[in-house]
């Protein structure tokens, strides 16, 4: 049986040599409402007392209603600081300058956000003497469901080990917001996306696959593909070497 209570124990220690070693003041997070984000925030401020958590809501109506209230019901629960920055009108700031310069597709108009809100944390940061929290899951790594420089950027990562389905377990055990725990995982990048929708793929599945147990050829297929597609985001920068 798993010891979640030794579990989140480490995890707390982890985060706290992490903070000792960058002689940092304090940890900020983006509190989105979700799951992961959830049971990072719990984690830190655990670990560390000035854990803030910042709500960026960013053009899409779920942001606004539903992610803004479960990101609040989170904060209140755990004594968590928490802020709020929209950012829908910097959004369309930046595509007004981008007007005549470039033909946005759809991948370029959803990686906005993101990239944004990592801005958004790493200025919060840096004024502030914080790291960046990060907050996807091993799942989501492994199928690169996440935006190079965006939501995959951070100073550390204490739930990077976690398949998806582990991480809902976690937060079952830690007694997190029913709101948050019960609700279809979704990155809230526009109205009605979900994670699993968007990938093809459910992260049972993924899990599963992850941990080497048989799944359909169909979702093998699926996940086999977008790790293929994805792995630029998670090598390190190619850098020149001169022989």
């Amino acid at each position: 049986m798993r010891d979640y209570r030794e579990e989140f124990e480490k995890r707390v220690a982890y985060i706290r040599e992490k903070l000792r070693e960058a002689h940092a003041d304090g940890i900020v997070f983006g509190n989105s409402g979700g799951k992961d984000s959830a049971l990072v925030g719990i984690l830190c401020k655990a670990a560390c007392d000035n854990t803030l958590g910042v709500i960026m809501p960013c053009a899409s109506r779920q942001n606004y209603g539903r992610d803004t209230d479960d990101g609040n019901a989170l904060a209140a629960q755990f004594g968590i600081e928490t802020r709020c920055v929209d950012l829908t009108a910097v959004r369309e700031a930046e595509l007004k300058a981008l007007e005549g310069v470039s033909t946005l597709n759809s991948m370029a108009l959803t990686n906005i956000a993101p990239r944004l809100r990592m801005t958004t944390l790493y200025t919060i940061a840096a004024a502030e003497n914080r790291l960046v929290a990060g907050t996807g899951n091993r799942s989501e790594i492994y199928m690169g469901y996440f935006t190079k420089w965006g939501d995959g950027a951070s100073d550390f990562n204490p739930i990077a080990d976690l398949c998806a389905t582990e991480v809902f377990d976690f937060l079952r055990y830690l007694n997190a917001p029913a709101s948050i725990v019960e609700k279809a995982p979704s990155a809230g990048l526009f109205d009605g996306q979900t994670d699993e929708k968007e990938m093809g793929v459910t992260y049972r599945a993924i899990d599963e696959y992850l941990r080497g147990g048989e799944i359909a050829e169909r979702d093998k297929a699926v996940i086999d593909r977008c790790h293929s597609r994805s792995e630029h985001k998670r090598r390190p920068i190619s850098t020149f070497e001169n022989p």
